[in-house]
């Protein structure tokens, strides 16, 4: 059991990751992640000992973000890929994880969002015989890869969850 914890405790970081560097090449994050993410939250929720209602509460945590990145998405703000991977994360990191994931999202966004403008600026006339991904993350005025934030964001906040509590004794 002891070696079976950390494995359980894999899947966020490992999606997330490719959720964002998915983002960041294609510009795209796929349905699958999100859904894996969700879809793997419960074995590990009930290998771990979550009672229903702590189960529950993460279910309301991911709805509320869910909602909240649906008006986003709607407001043109972050795109529906970016949404439902961040609901999905925010389903395993539940209430006790979710300011420091938002914030480390909002903060990693900014610098991220800065300096891809700055680089745009400057790298522009040097984008021959650059990857097609690469000239279109580097095209002025495109859009920003978010999925690269909410990464970093949940990767930062993963250790404050009550899933790694929980799975680590505490």
């Amino acid at each position: 059991m002891e070696l079976l914890i950390p494995l359980l405790l894999t899947p966020l970081p490992v999606l997330v990751v490719v959720a964002g560097l998915t983002d960041l090449t294609s510009m795209r994050i796929p349905n699958w992640i999100s859904a894996t993410l969700i879809l793997a939250f419960f074995p590990v929720a009930f290998v771990i000992g979550l009672s229903p209602l702590e189960v529950g509460l993460h279910f309301g945590v991911a709805l509320l973000v869910l909602a909240a990145g649906m008006a986003m998405f709607a407001l043109r703000i972050i795109g529906g890929g970016d949404a439902k991977v961040m609901a999905a994360a925010s389903l395993w990191l539940g209430a006790e994880a979710l300011m420091p994931f938002l914030i480390w999202t909002a903060i990693l966004g900014g610098a991220f969002s800065l300096v891809l403008m700055l680089g745009r600026t400057w790298a522009s006339p040097h984008m021959a015989g650059a990857p097609a991904w690469v000239s279109t993350l580097f095209r002025p005025k495109g859009d920003i890869p978010y999925g690269v934030a909410i990464c970093g964001g949940a990767l930062m906040a993963y250790p404050s969850s009550m899933l790694v509590a929980r799975a680590l004794g505490g």
